[in-house]
């Protein structure tokens, strides 16, 4: 199993939820981050200061999937987060070892 960390612009959530959906994924975490990357943030003007934002808004959305749906979950989130611009976010993958559904008792697969 692998988890899936995406952390996209937050405008963009709809429509990857939409997608996501679209390709069976049933259940999936959105939590609101702060970070910078390659964009280091923004200068904005606020009664005649200048000053710099350096940690812009994003979203962090995780999902946790089979090997097997994994490539085609990257591509879904690839696809519809991106802009072309700088600022689209990251798509980490991180291995699983196991899966505990607190509810039932099941694990693996069939606790996801």
């Amino acid at each position: 199993m692998k988890k899936i960390e995406a952390i996209i612009k937050p405008f963009k959530l709809d429509e990857v939820k939409s997608a996501l959906a679209e390709v069976g994924i049933q259940g999936l975490t959105v939590s609101e981050v702060k970070g910078f990357g390659r964009q280091k943030g923004h200068t904005e003007l606020y009664r005649g200061s200048e000053y710099t934002i350096d940690f812009l808004p994003k979203v962090k959305i995780e999902v946790v999937v089979p090997d097997d749906k994994c490539d085609k979950v990257v591509e879904t989130i690839l696809s519809s987060a991106k802009t072309g611009r700088i600022g689209d976010g990251k798509i980490f993958i991180v291995s699983i070892d196991e899966v505990v559904r607190i509810r039932t008792g099941e694990r693996g697969e069939a606790a996801i």
